[in-house]
């Protein structure tokens, strides 16, 4: 048994006895006003707080939101490290010394607020990380808070409805594939492709060959002083995009019916190590 699965195993055993609550803290897109009454109270508690990097000294986009909220960064604050990564084993690894480091600092009793960007329930870092510590801690009490995701600001950005009526909605990350996205083009009203900086030209290619690119709308950064939007696509050819971003497509050619079943191959894992 390594150090870490060693210390893991203690805070584990002292958590049945004292327990902390493991609190995803969820913050919204980028804009602190979006920021739910209930996660602030959670955020100015006694919880210690823990929020996502990407390596040592990186910048933590949902740490970000907290102080635009006006909240100093306390004292004790954890930085956990989440690689971004496709290997299975990294990822694995890094979840699993994440949790160790979540469990030593449960074991006195005392709450853990990990900031989460968007929702906590949605695509998010958190949900690997809570699946890890309840594996470790079965008994560790988890709290999640919900909150506004991208693609509802973004909706909301744009003061149009992401579905209505009988409209089927879709929400994926870009990474699952074209083959995946041109399928569901004609299964939704509306899909919407989170992250779409891998695979940005390929996915404009596709928009175009469909006649779909004027019915598309780029969001970047949403509710920060970096946001970005466009409603038409001809400018983000060939362009970097960042992280933070998301395609919001319609498709007004569809018929408003239930779609057929999905095709028996699964849809492919998506990049899990990006921290929300």
């Amino acid at each position: 048994m390594s150090g870490t699965q060693l210390a893991a195993a203690t805070a584990a055993e002292l958590i049945a006895t004292q327990p902390g609550r493991l609190i995803g803290v969820s913050l919204g897109p980028g804009d602190p006003d979006l920021i739910t009454r209930r996660a602030f109270a959670r955020l100015t508690s006694s919880a210690r707080w823990a929020y996502p990097v990407t390596g040592p000294g990186a910048r933590s986009h949902a740490l970000e939101i907290a102080c635009r909220a006006g909240l100093a960064v306390p004292a004790d604050a954890l930085a956990l490290h989440f690689p971004m990564t496709r290997d299975r084993v990294a990822l694995t690894a890094a979840w699993q010394q994440a949790a160790a480091h979540c469990l030593t600092a449960l074991a006195g009793g005392r709450d853990l607020a990990f900031l989460v960007e968007g929702d906590a329930s949605t695509y998010s870092t958190f949900g690997h990380l809570a699946a890890t510590l309840r594996d470790l801690a079965p008994g560790l009490a988890i709290e999640v808070i919900p909150g506004v995701t991208s693609f509802a600001a973004a909706a909301a950005r744009l003061a149009e409805p992401l579905v209505s009526d009988a409209g089927v909605l879709a929400v994926i990350p870009a990474a699952y594939g074209i083959e995946v996205i041109d399928r569901l083009l004609d299964q939704c009203d509306t899909l919407v492709l989170l992250k779409v900086n891998p695979l940005l030209d390929q996915v404009l290619a596709l928009l175009e060959r469909r006649g779909l690119s004027g019915h598309a709308r780029y969001l970047e950064r949403l509710g920060t002083a970096a946001e970005r939007v466009l409603l038409g696509l001809d400018g983000l050819h060939g362009s970097r995009v960042p992280y933070l971003s998301l395609l919001l497509v319609k498709n007004p050619g569809r018929h408003a019916t239930p779609p057929a079943p999905m095709a028996s191959s699964p849809l492919p894992d998506p990049p899990t190590g990006s921290p929300r």
